[in-house]
């Protein structure tokens, strides 16, 4: 058996020194893409967002970890849990997209504040008419993993809202609204009308 010898030229001077630099300009641009790819990633961390948004001045959190920052105080009353108000809000992620708004919508929009996600509904009850905060909802206090369908809301997700309170209508309102009678959705025993 024998072996033949292919001849290999022999390389140029400064051709092992390219070769290195190419394997190093290679290696970087390997390097700056995987970081690209996962920037947002990191960025979009919730326990890192939430606690370097905390620290920002004007910024509060509550015992169930609720961020908000008073933008412009209000006046009068809060509004209660069975209570129907109307706000303008813009909903984003904490990377900048929007997912809803109260222009989207036509304008002030009404909301039940018991009907909303717990994050919501507790930072409406902190504000007063005429109010507006920057409120920023943890995972836990959003939609955690049960996001909407088909929607932009990816699980887990930081949820920051500017919102306004332009009014606050009484529970009352909202059971006549839905044709009940006052005090029927209380669990109070219905009381007979009065005679004269």
């Amino acid at each position: 058996m024998s072996v033949t010898a292919v001849p290999i030229r022999p390389l140029k001077k400064g051709s092992v020194a390219k070769l290195w630099i190419g394997i190093a300009a290679l290696t970087l641009a390997a390097g700056a893409v995987a970081w690209a790819g996962t920037a947002s990633h990191v960025a979009a961390d919730p326990s890192s967002y939430l606690a370097r948004n905390a620290a920002r001045d004007g910024v509060q959190t509550t015992a169930s970890g609720l961020q908000f920052e008073v933008l412009q105080p209000g006046t009068g009353d809060r509004p209660g849990n069975d209570d129907l108000v109307l706000v303008e809000y813009e909903g984003r992620l904490i990377d900048g997209t929007v997912f809803d708004s109260s222009e989207r919508q036509g304008g002030p929009t009404p909301l039940p504040v018991a009907g909303l996600i717990p994050g919501f509904t507790e930072a409406l009850q902190m504000m007063q008419k005429g109010g507006r905060y920057k409120i920023v909802i943890p995972p836990a206090l959003g939609y955690g993993e049960s996001v909407p369908p088909n929607g932009p809301i990816p699980p887990n997700a930081v949820l920051e809202f500017d919102v306004t309170l332009v009014d606050i209508a009484p529970g009352a309102a909202l059971q006549m609204m839905q044709g009940m009678p006052p005090g029927a959705g209380d669990g109070a025993e219905p009381q007979a009308p009065q005679g004269r």
